[in-house]
């Protein structure tokens, strides 16, 4: 499994919100949210979990402006 560009900081994904068009925030990956020790889970679990086996890193995106919410799927 390769590891998620966005979580090691090699790139940055710019999403514009698409209810007031402000910059969006990275605010990290999805299963860090999910409980107190999804941080702290070994990724091949998640994988073996999750219903889409495909390689993706899925990030949390945040309007600090609206506060929209976004959901982005990122390729390993």
């Amino acid at each position: 499994m390769t590891d998620c560009p966005l979580c090691n900081g090699f790139s940055e994904l710019n999403i514009q919100c698409t209810n007031c068009s402000d910059q969006m925030e990275d605010l990290g990956k999805v299963s860090d949210y999910f409980d107190d020790y999804s941080p702290y889970m070994d990724k091949e679990i998640w994988q073996e979990n999750s219903v889409d086996h495909e390689e993706q890193c899925a990030h949390l995106y945040h309007c600090p402006t609206c506060g929209e919410e976004h959901i982005q799927s990122v390729p390993l």
